[in-house]
C-alpha cells in the first residue's frame, strides 16, 4: 500500500455527513479493536458515541483517502491531536507518520494524549518526538483508563 499517494482532506463540518461518519466510525473499531486490547466490546460500544460527536464536533477533522476510500482519520483541536485512528490495513505503513507530520507543520500540534496500556501508540508518539508530561488515572470522559499527556 502506498501510502504516500493517499488523499488527505480537511472536512469541513458541514460536509461531515452520515455517510461519512458511519464510514470513519467502522475505521475506528475496527482500528480499536485492533490496537486497544484491553478494552471489551462492551467497552468500545460505550465509547462509540462519544467517538461520533468528536467526528461531528472536532475543530479540525483530516480524512485519507485511498482512492475514493477512508482509511484514516485525523482531529485537531487547540494543537493537540485528539484522535488518529487507521484501518489495521495501513498500520506500520507510514501514514500515521504522514498525518502527524502534516499536524505539526499546518497546525503546529504539540500535545497528544494515548491510552497508557496502547504501547504501541505510545512508542508511535514518542518516535515522533512527544514526551510523557503527566499521567491521568481516567480519562477525559471519567473512564477507567489511564492516560498518559504527552508534548513535543
Amino acid at each position: 500500500m502506498d501510502t504516500n499517494s493517499m488523499n488527505i482532506q480537511e472536512i469541513a463540518k458541514a460536509e461531515r455527513t452520515e455517510a461519512l461518519i458511519a464510514q470513519l466510525i467502522r475505521i475506528w473499531k475496527d482500528s480499536v479493536r485492533a490496537s486497544h486490547h484491553f478494552l471489551t466490546e462492551d467497552d468500545i460500544c460505550h465509547l462509540t458515541p462519544q467517538a461520533e460527536g468528536a467526528l461531528r464536533f472536532i475543530d479540525t477533522l483530516l480524512v485519507a483517502y485511498e482512492t475514493e476510500n477512508p482509511v484514516g482519520f485525523m482531529g485537531i483541536q487547540a494543537q493537540k491531536i485528539e484522535m488518529l485512528f487507521l484501518s489495521p490495513a495501513c498500520f506500520g505503513q507510514g501514514l500515521g507518520k504522514r498525518l502527524v507530520r502534516l499536524a505539526f507543520d499546518k497546525w503546529d500540534v504539540r500535545y497528544v494524549d494515548v491510552n497508557e496500556q496502547n504501547e504501541g501508540a505510545r512508542g508511535f508518539y514518542e518516535r515522533m518526538g512527544f514526551k510523557v508530561f503527566k499521567r491521568n488515572e481516567l480519562d477525559s470522559e471519567g473512564n477507567p483508563f489511564p492516560i498518559l499527556e504527552m508534548e513535543l
